[in-house]
This record gives C-alpha cells, structure tokens and sequence, in this order.
C-alpha cells in the first residue's frame, strides 16, 4: 500500500497517544502528534499513569529524564497497557550513556513487548548488546548508518528485531526500520534536523500514532512516520528565511508535518525496502 494511506489512518482514527516522555521535550511531542492527527496525553506519577493508558490507544515510554518516580510509571503503564494490546513504543534515549538509562531500557523490554523500539545507532547497538558506551544522547559517529556499512547495519538490525521480538528502527542520517524479514532503508531528513532538540522524541510520538492507527502494519506504518518526519525536515528547510535559525526550524517542521498530505508523502517518500 502506499504510504499515505497510514497517514489517512491516523487522521481518521485520531488515536489517543499516553506518552511519558522527557520534560526538554514535551511540549514538542504533543505538539507534533497534534500536527500528524493523532491525540497526546501526558502523565508520568504512577498512580495517574496506569489508569491514564486504560484510556488511551498507544503508549510512548521515552527515557530521556529519567527519575525513580517516572521509572515506576513507565513499568506500571507498559505492563497494563501491554495486557489490554495498545501500541507500545520504546525510545531508549542516552542508553549507554549511564547506567540507569542502560538497565532501565533493558528491564522494560525484559518485562513488557514493545510493538517498535526507535533509536540512533549507538543507543541500538546497547540494547541488542546489553552493554555500551556513548557520549550523550546522540549517536557515535563510530556506529553511524552509511553506504560503507549498510548491508552489515541492515542485517544488523534485521537480527535484533527477530531476537527482541519488536520492529526495530534505527534512525540517523540513513534510517533502518525492520521487522526482521524485510528493512526499509530511507533517505529522507536533513542534517540540520540534529541542531535541534527533540526531532527523535518527536519522531517517537508520531510512530506510537502511526503503529496505533495501523495495527496490522507496524512496519509499514513506522516506516511511513519515519519517511513523514524527514520529509517534513526537509520541506521546513527549504522554507527557512536567511535570518532564520534552529527555533524557527522546529516551528516549520511542526508546521509541514501539520499541511502534509498524502499526496505530498507520496510523491516525497525516498526509501527502498531490502
């Protein structure tokens, strides 16, 4: 099917999307699922979370600040909204760039099924390892996805999503997403799009809509976000005015993932399936 079909879904279903996501970006993600026509919820104190996510349709666990109250909400919300078949997204943000980050997003996948785990390449390679080292919270230039490397990093990830269960996709300059047969390779996006906070978490939301929308096409369906949001990065771009710089990038992102159309998606869309 054509991408824009998954892209109709959302707008037609307008799923309600839980997200305990980081406070740096939290008003971007609602912002952003807004934007694609799905519905944002927030809440992170346990006792509001887990009966939250019974209302909802998707659940989007980002780690990006982490606190043992937050952590207790992510392991209550997954697990209910696990039993009752909701989309599930995790994004390990900054894993291996501390220990609690690291075990925490190995202990959510070791206790809830995650329909999609979303990543960069460093934070990927931690969790099909169980161990590793990053700088912060953007990937290694050392574990980056490029032509060089790129049927090793497609079977790479190809394997991780048949050992952990979940599509997997792993985004940065060329994104990955592989449900463990086949693998989108996509080339959409804009390298300015990692001058600002938050495109990834965004990016996050916007799939736990996509895969909530179109539960009998994960794949498919995470694939068309992925392709929507760097379409939309570069549509942003070419609007941005010489005196213009990363703040008035988010808006314009925000703007063009609001006017996209499915034609537009279409016709925009650069990605090949291996």
């Amino acid at each position: 099917m054509p991408l824009s079909v998954y892209l109709e879904n959302v707008r037609i279903k307008s799923p309600l999307i839980h997200n305990i996501t980081n406070y740096v970006t939290v008003n971007d993600v609602a912002n952003a699922l807004l934007a694609c026509g799905g519905s944002p919820i927030m809440a992170d104190e346990p006792d509001d979370a887990e009966e939250i996510t019974q209302i909802c349709n998707g659940l989007n666990i980002n780690i990006g600040t982490l606190n043992s109250r937050t952590i207790e909400s992510m392991f209550r919300a997954g697990k209910k909204s696990s039993e009752m078949n909701h989309a599930l997204l995790l994004d390990p943000v900054g894993a291996g760039a501390s220990a609690l980050r690291t075990n925490t997003a190995l202990n959510l996948m070791k206790e809830i099924k995650f329909n999609v785990i979303r990543g960069n390449s460093s934070e990927i390679k931690t969790l099909f390892m169980g161990s590793g080292k990053t700088h912060g919270v953007d990937a290694s230039s050392v574990d980056a996805v490029n032509d060089s490397n790129l049927e090793y990093m497609i079977e790479f990830v190809k394997s991780f999503s048949v050992a952990s269960g979940s599509v997997i996709a792993l985004t940065g300059a060329i994104d990955l997403a592989s449900d463990g047969n086949k693998c989108y390779v996509i080339r959409n996006g804009r390298a300015e799009m990692g001058r600002i906070t938050g495109t990834g978490c965004m990016l996050s939301g916007i799939m736990a809509a996509f895969i909530a929308a179109n539960p009998d096409h994960k794949l498919d369906a995470s694939a068309a976000a992925i392709c929507l949001m760097g379409l939309a990065g570069e549509i942003a771009f070419s609007r941005l005015e010489s005196h213009e710089g990363n703040a008035s990038y988010r808006n314009k992102i925000i703007d063009a993932i609001y006017n996209m159309t499915g034609e537009i998606l279409d016709g925009g869309a650069k990605y090949e399936i291996r």
